[in-house]
């Protein structure tokens, strides 16, 4: 990929009668299989809710992954950063009152072979990106220090990171409150060749990051993706939207590769209809004439 295009000719796709059918189904089917597993006394609750959440992890063949409490990830040791965060972002965490702000970034002791550190950033020009937004795990102390952590952490443009990526997590929590949950998947774009390193560690800068959503409610299964440049953005931000597919081919990354019956996980990848995804114009505005240059 030589570099981002934006969205600006493509037709969206309507997802279609088919894919709710699909989804009901798929629904009915996983129900009766958690119901199998709880009578037969297989699962604990805990367990059939991380069982849930590992049916849409991506596949990753090259990576270490890691599971934390309120995220799983992907590390890339060549690039000192996650490949991804994947987690579930729910209505009733969204609208939980917020915990104070901790700011206290450390080293990920989980990453075997080390992970970056604080240090690495300093003097670099580029922020402690969050992966994991520290907002969308607000709801708890314990929730939110655990984002601080060095593994999801990635050098964002400040520009960037305090504009169009800020603007994008508030409408992926806008996005789950409506809906009431979403499957979230993050990352760097590690496919790109980086536009250089920082720190002791040789963190790499991203060219470009991701941001990956699923919504399996009913009656509305859908899904979007983005790819937005590490850089001052002046586009709305639906012109950096992509199906799935497309984010795919970009990244290499397999997303949903558990999500059944297969036509579900086909259909919802390939097909990206904007029209249901609600963009606010408001927030658009204040990008563009505040939030870019802070």
């Amino acid at each position: 990929m030589a570099k981002l295009r934006t969205n600006h000719d493509r037709n969206a796709k309507s997802s279609g009668g088919m894919i709710v059918k699909v989804g009901i189904f798929s629904a009915i089917i996983g129900a009766l299989f958690m119901v199998f597993n709880k009578f037969s006394g297989s699962w604990t609750a805990e367990e059939e809710a991380t069982q849930e959440e590992q049916h849409y992890l991506p596949f990753s063949n090259t990576n270490s992954i890691i599971r934390h409490k309120y995220f799983t990830l992907a590390y890339s040791e060549e690039h000192e950063q996650a490949a991804w965060v994947a987690y579930q972002l729910k209505k009733e965490e969204v609208e939980a009152e917020w915990v104070d702000r901790s700011d206290d970034f450390r080293a990920d002791e989980a990453i075997s072979t080390g992970s970056a550190t604080p240090e690495d950033y300093k003097g670099s020009g580029y922020d402690r990106g969050h992966l994991v937004p520290a907002a969308d795990r607000a709801f708890s102390e314990e929730a939110m220090y655990e984002t601080f952590l060095m593994s999801n952490i990635s050098p964002q443009a400040r520009n960037f990171n305090k504009g169009i990526w800020r603007e994008l997590e508030e409408l992926t929590r806008s996005w789950a409150k409506k809906n009431g949950a979403l499957y979230v998947i993050t990352g760097p774009i590690l496919s790109v060749r980086p536009k250089g390193q920082i720190g002791d560690n040789e963190v790499s800068v991203p060219e470009a990051y991701f941001k990956v959503l699923l919504d399996l409610s009913e009656p509305e299964l859908k899904g979007i993706g983005f790819m937005v440049p590490n850089q001052v953005c002046f586009d709305p931000l639906y012109k950096y939207a992509f199906s799935i597919d497309e984010v795919e081919a970009a990244t290499g990354i397999d997303f949903f590769p558990e999500l059944m019956p297969k036509d579900l996980e086909e259909s919802l990848e390939s097909n990206l209809n904007i029209d249901l995804w609600e963009f606010s114009k408001k927030k658009f505005e204040d990008r563009v004439e505040k939030w870019n240059n802070q």
